[in-house]
Protein backbone atom coordinates (compact mmCIF):
# COMPACT_ATOMS: atom_id res chain seq x y z
CA UNK A 1 0.00 0.00 0.00
CA UNK A 2 1.67 3.10 -1.11
CA UNK A 3 0.85 6.62 0.78
CA UNK A 4 0.50 9.75 -0.90
CA UNK A 5 2.94 12.59 0.74
CA UNK A 6 3.07 16.08 0.45
CA UNK A 7 6.28 17.94 -0.91
CA UNK A 8 7.81 19.95 2.59
CA UNK A 9 7.66 23.50 2.11
CA UNK A 10 11.27 23.85 1.65
CA UNK A 11 11.17 21.82 -1.89
CA UNK A 12 7.98 24.14 -2.75
CA UNK A 13 9.38 25.90 -5.96
CA UNK A 14 9.98 29.53 -4.84
CA UNK A 15 7.70 32.82 -6.64
CA UNK A 16 9.10 35.88 -6.41
CA UNK A 17 6.36 38.80 -4.43
CA UNK A 18 4.68 40.57 -6.80
CA UNK A 19 5.86 44.03 -7.11
CA UNK A 20 9.38 43.20 -5.84
CA UNK A 21 12.26 44.15 -9.02
CA UNK A 22 13.51 41.25 -10.44
CA UNK A 23 16.05 40.31 -13.37
CA UNK A 24 18.35 43.09 -15.21
CA UNK A 25 16.15 45.84 -13.81
CA UNK A 26 16.78 44.81 -10.50
CA UNK A 27 20.55 45.01 -11.49
CA UNK A 28 20.60 48.46 -12.24
CA UNK A 29 18.99 49.96 -9.15
CA UNK A 30 21.04 47.62 -7.18
CA UNK A 31 23.93 49.27 -9.16
CA UNK A 32 22.55 52.62 -9.30
CA UNK A 33 21.31 53.50 -6.73
CA UNK A 34 23.50 56.48 -4.99
CA UNK A 35 22.74 57.48 -8.16
CA UNK A 36 19.12 57.21 -8.01
CA UNK A 37 18.82 58.62 -4.52
CA UNK A 38 20.90 61.91 -5.58
CA UNK A 39 18.71 62.46 -8.68
CA UNK A 40 15.52 62.42 -6.22
CA UNK A 41 16.93 64.55 -3.86
CA UNK A 42 17.69 66.82 -6.76
CA UNK A 43 14.29 67.25 -7.92
CA UNK A 44 12.60 67.17 -4.81
CA UNK A 45 14.99 69.59 -3.17
CA UNK A 46 15.84 71.53 -6.04
CA UNK A 47 12.26 71.66 -7.43
CA UNK A 48 10.88 73.19 -3.92
CA UNK A 49 13.84 75.69 -3.96
CA UNK A 50 12.85 76.92 -7.67
CA UNK A 51 9.19 77.04 -6.46
CA UNK A 52 10.03 78.83 -3.78
CA UNK A 53 12.00 81.19 -4.83
CA UNK A 54 9.85 82.28 -7.92
CA UNK A 55 6.95 82.81 -5.65
CA UNK A 56 9.39 84.89 -3.23
CA UNK A 57 10.92 87.07 -6.07
CA UNK A 58 7.00 87.40 -7.23
CA UNK A 59 6.00 88.86 -3.78
CA UNK A 60 9.13 91.39 -3.09
CA UNK A 61 8.37 92.46 -6.42
CA UNK A 62 4.84 92.91 -5.69
CA UNK A 63 5.46 94.76 -2.39
CA UNK A 64 8.05 97.01 -4.34
CA UNK A 65 5.09 98.19 -7.03
CA UNK A 66 5.68 96.54 -9.54
CA UNK A 67 4.02 95.76 -12.49
CA UNK A 68 1.87 99.27 -11.89
CA UNK A 69 5.71 100.85 -11.59
CA UNK A 70 8.37 100.40 -13.93
CA UNK A 71 11.39 97.85 -13.19
CA UNK A 72 13.71 100.66 -14.15
CA UNK A 73 11.86 102.75 -11.43
CA UNK A 74 12.65 100.15 -9.03
CA UNK A 75 15.24 100.12 -6.02
CA UNK A 76 18.24 99.05 -7.69
CA UNK A 77 19.97 97.25 -4.87
CA UNK A 78 16.41 95.13 -4.99
CA UNK A 79 16.95 94.58 -9.05
CA UNK A 80 20.54 93.22 -8.40
CA UNK A 81 19.55 91.27 -5.36
CA UNK A 82 16.53 89.63 -7.75
CA UNK A 83 18.92 88.98 -10.97
CA UNK A 84 21.67 88.04 -9.09
CA UNK A 85 19.07 84.97 -7.07
CA UNK A 86 17.84 83.77 -10.34
CA UNK A 87 20.98 83.41 -11.92
CA UNK A 88 22.83 81.76 -9.01
CA UNK A 89 19.85 79.16 -9.22
CA UNK A 90 20.31 78.90 -13.38
CA UNK A 91 24.26 78.20 -12.61
CA UNK A 92 23.22 75.12 -10.10
CA UNK A 93 21.10 73.85 -12.87
CA UNK A 94 23.57 74.21 -15.52
CA UNK A 95 26.28 71.36 -13.77
CA UNK A 96 23.78 69.04 -13.89
CA UNK A 97 24.94 67.18 -17.84
CA UNK A 98 28.69 67.47 -16.57
CA UNK A 99 28.10 65.60 -13.13
CA UNK A 100 25.80 63.13 -15.41
CA UNK A 101 28.69 62.62 -18.03
CA UNK A 102 31.35 62.73 -15.01
CA UNK A 103 29.72 60.34 -12.56
CA UNK A 104 26.91 58.32 -14.72
CA UNK A 105 27.94 58.23 -18.51
CA UNK A 106 31.91 57.54 -18.08
CA UNK A 107 31.99 54.46 -15.81
CA UNK A 108 28.52 52.91 -17.17
CA UNK A 109 30.12 50.72 -19.18
CA UNK A 110 33.53 50.85 -18.15
CA UNK A 111 33.38 50.12 -14.28
CA UNK A 112 31.82 47.22 -15.27
CA UNK A 113 33.73 45.91 -18.05
CA UNK A 114 36.90 46.96 -15.09
CA UNK A 115 35.30 44.46 -12.53
CA UNK A 116 34.32 42.07 -14.59
CA UNK A 117 30.80 42.67 -13.63
CA UNK A 118 30.12 42.81 -17.53
CA UNK A 119 31.27 39.18 -18.33
CA UNK A 120 29.82 37.82 -15.42
CA UNK A 121 26.27 39.31 -16.29
CA UNK A 122 26.66 38.46 -20.22
CA UNK A 123 27.26 34.65 -19.18
CA UNK A 124 24.02 34.21 -17.34
CA UNK A 125 21.67 33.48 -19.86
CA UNK A 126 21.90 37.51 -20.56
CA UNK A 127 22.23 38.37 -24.36
CA UNK A 128 25.40 40.87 -24.46
CA UNK A 129 22.27 43.37 -26.60
CA UNK A 130 19.63 43.23 -24.05
CA UNK A 131 22.81 44.26 -21.10
CA UNK A 132 23.38 47.07 -22.97
CA UNK A 133 20.13 48.05 -24.07
CA UNK A 134 19.29 47.53 -19.83
CA UNK A 135 22.58 49.60 -18.89
CA UNK A 136 22.29 52.81 -21.60
CA UNK A 137 18.33 52.56 -21.32
CA UNK A 138 18.14 53.34 -17.58
CA UNK A 139 20.88 55.83 -17.70
CA UNK A 140 19.76 58.02 -20.05
CA UNK A 141 15.89 57.35 -18.47
CA UNK A 142 17.56 58.69 -15.46
CA UNK A 143 18.89 61.80 -17.32
CA UNK A 144 16.08 62.87 -18.99
CA UNK A 145 13.62 62.50 -16.11
CA UNK A 146 15.55 64.61 -13.79
CA UNK A 147 16.96 67.55 -15.92
CA UNK A 148 13.40 67.41 -17.87
CA UNK A 149 11.73 68.45 -14.37
CA UNK A 150 14.49 70.86 -13.25
CA UNK A 151 14.59 72.62 -16.41
CA UNK A 152 11.19 73.19 -16.79
CA UNK A 153 10.48 74.70 -13.56
CA UNK A 154 14.09 76.79 -14.35
CA UNK A 155 12.03 77.90 -17.19
CA UNK A 156 8.85 78.55 -15.42
CA UNK A 157 10.83 80.59 -12.71
CA UNK A 158 12.72 82.62 -15.97
CA UNK A 159 9.34 83.72 -17.68
CA UNK A 160 9.00 85.58 -14.37
CA UNK A 161 11.89 87.12 -13.79
CA UNK A 162 12.91 88.15 -16.82
CA UNK A 163 12.00 91.72 -16.40
CA UNK A 164 14.42 91.78 -13.41
CA UNK A 165 17.34 89.74 -15.38
CA UNK A 166 19.94 91.61 -16.41
CA UNK A 167 22.84 90.54 -18.74
CA UNK A 168 22.30 88.22 -22.46
CA UNK A 169 20.02 85.72 -23.01
CA UNK A 170 22.18 84.04 -25.51
CA UNK A 171 25.41 84.10 -23.63
CA UNK A 172 24.61 83.58 -20.09
CA UNK A 173 23.68 80.14 -18.70
CA UNK A 174 19.53 81.43 -19.71
CA UNK A 175 19.68 79.51 -22.56
CA UNK A 176 21.35 76.98 -22.04
CA UNK A 177 19.82 75.71 -18.93
CA UNK A 178 15.91 76.46 -19.77
CA UNK A 179 13.85 75.43 -22.87
CA UNK A 180 14.75 71.73 -24.35
CA UNK A 181 18.65 72.56 -24.34
CA UNK A 182 19.19 71.03 -20.37
CA UNK A 183 17.93 68.08 -21.48
CA UNK A 184 19.74 67.48 -24.68
CA UNK A 185 23.03 68.44 -23.74
CA UNK A 186 22.98 66.25 -20.28
CA UNK A 187 21.81 63.34 -23.03
CA UNK A 188 24.48 64.31 -24.54
CA UNK A 189 27.57 64.73 -22.02
CA UNK A 190 25.88 61.41 -20.59
CA UNK A 191 26.28 59.96 -24.34
CA UNK A 192 29.69 61.06 -24.54
CA UNK A 193 30.43 59.73 -22.05
CA UNK A 194 29.18 56.19 -22.02
CA UNK A 195 31.15 55.85 -25.25
CA UNK A 196 34.80 56.77 -23.54
CA UNK A 197 33.48 54.52 -21.15
CA UNK A 198 33.36 52.03 -23.82
CA UNK A 199 36.31 52.69 -25.76
CA UNK A 200 38.94 53.07 -22.67
CA UNK A 201 37.27 50.75 -20.61
CA UNK A 202 38.82 51.85 -17.02
CA UNK A 203 36.40 54.21 -14.56
CA UNK A 204 38.53 56.68 -13.62
CA UNK A 205 40.48 57.80 -16.88
CA UNK A 206 36.81 57.51 -18.75
CA UNK A 207 35.81 60.18 -15.85
CA UNK A 208 38.65 62.37 -16.23
CA UNK A 209 38.52 61.98 -20.52
CA UNK A 210 35.07 62.75 -20.01
CA UNK A 211 35.29 65.80 -17.49
CA UNK A 212 37.98 67.73 -20.15
CA UNK A 213 35.49 66.66 -23.05
CA UNK A 214 32.26 68.23 -21.75
CA UNK A 215 35.01 71.21 -21.04
CA UNK A 216 35.78 71.22 -24.45
CA UNK A 217 31.88 70.91 -25.50
CA UNK A 218 30.67 73.98 -23.86
CA UNK A 219 33.34 75.83 -25.25
CA UNK A 220 32.33 75.22 -28.85
CA UNK A 221 28.49 75.18 -28.08
CA UNK A 222 28.95 78.54 -26.76
CA UNK A 223 30.89 79.63 -30.13
CA UNK A 224 28.28 77.81 -32.51
CA UNK A 225 25.12 79.18 -30.61
CA UNK A 226 25.33 82.79 -32.59
CA UNK A 227 25.23 80.57 -35.85
CA UNK A 228 22.32 78.61 -35.34
CA UNK A 229 19.73 81.21 -36.90
CA UNK A 230 19.97 84.26 -39.12
CA UNK A 231 20.40 87.34 -37.07
CA UNK A 232 18.27 90.60 -37.71
CA UNK A 233 19.68 94.31 -38.63
CA UNK A 234 19.16 97.45 -37.55
CA UNK A 235 20.02 100.69 -38.21
CA UNK A 236 19.25 103.87 -36.35
CA UNK A 237 20.82 107.59 -36.01
CA UNK A 238 24.52 107.67 -34.16
CA UNK A 239 23.51 109.73 -31.12
CA UNK A 240 19.84 108.58 -30.61
CA UNK A 241 19.15 106.23 -27.72
CA UNK A 242 18.36 103.03 -28.56
CA UNK A 243 14.81 101.60 -30.92
CA UNK A 244 12.80 99.85 -28.06
CA UNK A 245 13.26 96.67 -30.71
CA UNK A 246 16.37 96.34 -29.23
CA UNK A 247 14.58 96.07 -25.50
CA UNK A 248 15.27 92.32 -24.45
CA UNK A 249 17.63 91.42 -27.96
CA UNK A 250 20.86 89.35 -27.65
CA UNK A 251 23.77 91.17 -29.72
CA UNK A 252 25.58 89.82 -32.19
CA UNK A 253 27.53 92.19 -33.77
CA UNK A 254 27.96 96.54 -33.87
CA UNK A 255 28.88 98.73 -36.91
CA UNK A 256 28.61 102.51 -37.32
CA UNK A 257 27.37 103.06 -40.85
CA UNK A 258 26.85 105.64 -43.72
CA UNK A 259 23.03 106.40 -44.98
CA UNK A 260 23.75 104.47 -47.91
CA UNK A 261 24.67 101.14 -45.94
CA UNK A 262 28.39 101.11 -46.36
CA UNK A 263 29.49 99.54 -43.05
CA UNK A 264 32.56 100.73 -40.61
CA UNK A 265 34.32 98.67 -37.75
CA UNK A 266 32.81 100.81 -34.54
CA UNK A 267 36.16 101.76 -33.64
CA UNK A 268 36.55 103.95 -36.76
CA UNK A 269 37.36 107.24 -36.36
CA UNK A 270 37.99 107.14 -32.38
CA UNK A 271 41.60 107.60 -31.90
CA UNK A 272 41.20 110.50 -34.57
CA UNK A 273 42.00 113.80 -33.29
CA UNK A 274 38.84 114.83 -34.19
CA UNK A 275 36.09 111.94 -34.81
CA UNK A 276 33.23 114.27 -35.16
CA UNK A 277 34.79 115.70 -38.42
CA UNK A 278 35.87 111.67 -39.16
CA UNK A 279 32.65 110.95 -39.68
CA UNK A 280 31.33 113.69 -41.50
CA UNK A 281 34.15 113.02 -43.77
CA UNK A 282 33.40 109.08 -44.44
CA UNK A 283 29.53 109.92 -44.18
CA UNK A 284 28.82 107.62 -41.13
CA UNK A 285 25.23 108.51 -39.21
CA UNK A 286 24.10 105.76 -38.05
CA UNK A 287 24.82 102.77 -35.18
CA UNK A 288 24.71 99.49 -37.02
CA UNK A 289 23.35 96.12 -34.90
CA UNK A 290 23.10 92.70 -36.11
CA UNK A 291 20.85 90.74 -33.01
CA UNK A 292 18.25 88.13 -31.81
CA UNK A 293 14.86 89.09 -31.07
CA UNK A 294 13.51 87.68 -27.81
CA UNK A 295 11.21 86.35 -30.07
CA UNK A 296 13.96 83.95 -32.04
CA UNK A 297 14.85 82.33 -28.54
CA UNK A 298 12.83 79.17 -29.00
CA UNK A 299 14.02 78.94 -32.45
CA UNK A 300 17.70 79.40 -31.54
CA UNK A 301 17.04 76.54 -28.85
CA UNK A 302 15.24 73.75 -30.56
CA UNK A 303 17.74 74.04 -33.14
CA UNK A 304 20.20 73.81 -30.72
CA UNK A 305 18.21 70.91 -29.38
CA UNK A 306 17.73 68.87 -32.32
CA UNK A 307 21.93 69.39 -33.17
CA UNK A 308 22.34 68.00 -29.78
CA UNK A 309 19.96 64.96 -29.96
CA UNK A 310 21.15 64.25 -33.56
CA UNK A 311 24.80 64.12 -31.93
CA UNK A 312 23.83 61.87 -29.23
CA UNK A 313 22.27 59.14 -31.25
CA UNK A 314 25.65 59.17 -33.22
CA UNK A 315 27.36 58.11 -30.26
CA UNK A 316 25.20 56.16 -28.88
CA UNK A 317 25.30 54.06 -31.81
CA UNK A 318 29.15 54.07 -31.70
CA UNK A 319 28.66 52.77 -28.02
CA UNK A 320 26.84 50.11 -29.42
CA UNK A 321 29.03 48.97 -32.08
CA UNK A 322 32.13 49.39 -29.89
CA UNK A 323 30.52 47.65 -27.57
CA UNK A 324 28.95 44.17 -29.35
CA UNK A 325 32.89 43.68 -31.25
CA UNK A 326 35.05 43.99 -27.79
CA UNK A 327 35.73 41.01 -25.68
CA UNK A 328 34.61 41.01 -21.96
Amino acid sequence: MSTLTRPSATEEPTRARPGRLRGLLWLMVRQHRAVLIACAAAVLIGGALIIHQRGAMLDEAHAAGWPATPVDDLDGGRRMRLSETFNSYAVYVGYLPLLFGVFLGAPLLAADQESGTARLVTTQSVPRSRWLLWKVGFALGLVAVTTAILGALLTWYWHAARPFVSGDWLEGTIFNNTGPVLLTTALFTTSLGIVIGALVRRAVTAMTLTFFGAFAFSVVFDYLKPHLATPRRIAFPLESSQPAVLDGASQVDQWIGTASGKLYGWGTCVDNASPERCRAQKGIVNTVWDYFGYDQMATLQWTAAALLTAGSMVLLALTVWRARRQAF
